[in-house]
């Protein structure tokens, strides 16, 4: 998304430029009503309310529809959105691949010899989470990983399904804000001239603060909020504890993404070495990570049999029940949905840019709120929450809302490692909390495959996405960190407090 738009392809609407924000506002009110009032947590339905926005936004248009249409295969076609897509699909992969080689079901064994137990795990689930995501540069890869992963073995001790939620997007959020690699964190840097280490160092004393009584709140809550331990029959043995292997898998990941590699190249070798793991040590067969389920009737299916390589990956089943299976073909088709979801969000975002709503929104902050370096600041706050609330991927909402964080800061010769830290904390923070939010939409993608990959896990496990937000502790204290030091002055400086070297382009 860009900050400047192009003349001929602008956006008249009956209602002026508040009706752009139509698509995205009939989408959030459907959101509210079906996850929140009604309690659905279903991605594919909140595919249809935006949809219907986009169709009841098209009727307010001045002009010909088809500029319109033309506006939304331009937002389709953002780079932020596939980027967005690209993590999911391969960490989508990867967390398949390790449960297939019993991941979570060492981890049942570990948390049981270490002693770790229901009132702990979510402090711990939370600080973990932080730790991989700042690795690999990735919330959303870590809420899907760690929700494929550790969410199960956490409800499997007696942790709190909704805790433990809000623990895994809380460490996603931690690593969002801070990671170096980290999209936000490039996307927040470069928009407010500011190289990206200098921002990362200057952003720590708030993520740490915000953290600390994150990791305090899940203490005190894991305490209060304890179910019951989960028979899951053979889990948590002493024979799955070789499912750890798969701490190497991670591992690699995380080395790689920390030596500067692309978060696909990084999450390609650790998709890889779990593969290799799961062969060679036998934690899974070669037809559990991909398998062609093809009529047992067919001759060259027969023929494949003999064929011990390709064969091991041809699965004979009835006619009429052909398919591909195996953890790599589950861990990227089950994020389809969201895809399509964010795909037809960040267009009908394109069509509020275009329609100038983000502009009017920016035009109001800037004359009537902003007057001093205190309320301006606080608007910087409530401008990034206001974006955040109709634009599901973070990195896109700062696209959206960074020329107004630039315009204002400079107006009132604030630093560009302040701007940048207030608009990439509540970039971070806010696309884990909404419900609609990509992140956490992300996590509830993977959780919503559990209850057919273990026996044991029910669908009233499965936590809905509109009651996770009061959980996502880190995420909301990072925002009143950022609202206590906009209005106490904590952490401010001024141009002339410190110049920014050469801004670092990834």
């Amino acid at each position: 998304m860009s900050d400047t738009s192009d003349e001929s392809t602008t956006l008249r609407f009956y209602g002026g430029r508040a009706a752009s924000a139509i698509p995205i506002g009939f989408f959030i009110v459907w959101a509210i009503v079906q996850s929140g009032l009604l309690g659905i947590g279903d991605t594919s339905g909140l595919i249809v309310g935006i949809l219907l926005g986009l169709i009841v936004g098209m009727f307010f248009v001045r002009g010909a529809w088809k500029v319109y249409a033309d506006v939304l295969f331009d937002g389709m076609t953002q780079r932020v959105a596939a980027t967005a897509i690209v993590a999911w699909l391969w960490a989508g992969m990867f967390a398949e691949t390790i449960q297939a080689g019993g991941f979570v079901d060492g981890l049942v064994w570990a948390a049981d010899v270490a002693q770790v137990g229901a009132g702990l795990f979510p402090a711990v689930t939370f600080v973990l989470a932080a730790l991989l995501a700042t690795g690999i540069g990735t919330g959303y890869g870590t809420a899907i990983a760690f929700t494929a992963l550790v969410f199960p073995a956490g409800v499997a001790i007696g942790a709190a399904p909704v805790l433990l939620f809000g623990a895994i997007l809380s460490g996603a959020v931690f690593g969002d804000n801070l990671a170096p690699v980290s999209d936000t964190t490039i996307v927040s840097a470069v928009t407010q001239n500011a190289d990206i280490g200098g921002v990362v160092a200057s952003r720590f004393k708030y993520a740490i603060v915000a953290a600390v009584f994150a990791f305090a709140a899940y203490l005190f809550a894991g305490q209060t909020m304890q179910g019951t331990p989960v028979d899951v029959g053979s889990a948590g043995g002493a024979g799955t504890a070789l499912g750890l292997v798969h701490l190497l898998s991670i591992g690699v990941v995380i080395v790689t993404a920390v030596r500067g590699r692309h978060i696909v190249e990084a999450i390609s070798w650790g998709i890889i070495l779990s593969v290799v793991l799961n062969l060679v040590l036998g934690l899974a067969e070669a037809s559990a990570i991909v398998a062609f389920e093809a009529p047992r009737t067919s001759g060259i299916v027969q023929a494949l049999d003999a064929v011990p390589v390709i064969g091991a990956l041809v699965v004979p089943v009835d006619p009429g029940n052909a398919a591909v299976s195996g953890s790599l073909y589950t861990g990227a088709v089950g994020f389809f949905p969201l895809i399509v979801l964010v795909l037809l969000i960040v267009a009908a975002a394109q069509v509020m840019q275009r329609g100038g709503g983000f502009e009017a929104i920016q035009e109001f902050l800037l004359e009537r709120v902003a007057t001093t370096v205190r309320r301006a600041e606080t608007t910087m706050v409530v401008g990034t929450a206001l974006v955040n609330a109709m634009i599901t991927i973070n990195t896109a909402a700062e696209i959206a809302i960074a020329p107004y964080i630039r315009t204002l800061g400079r107006r009132f010769n604030i630093n560009g490692y302040r701007r940048a830290n207030i608009l990439d904390a509540n970039t971070s923070a806010l696309g884990y909390i909404f419900p609609w939010g990509g992140g956490l939409l992300a996590g509830f993608s993977a959780m919503q495959r559990l209850p057919e990959q273990y026996e044991w896990f029910t669908q009233a496990m499965v936590v809905n996405p509109a009651s996770v937000f009061p959980f996502v502790f880190h995420g909301w204290f990072l925002v009143a960190v950022f609202l206590l030091a906009a209005w106490t002055g904590y952490g401010r400086e001024y141009v002339s407090d410190r110049a920014s070297e050469e801004v670092s382009r990834v």
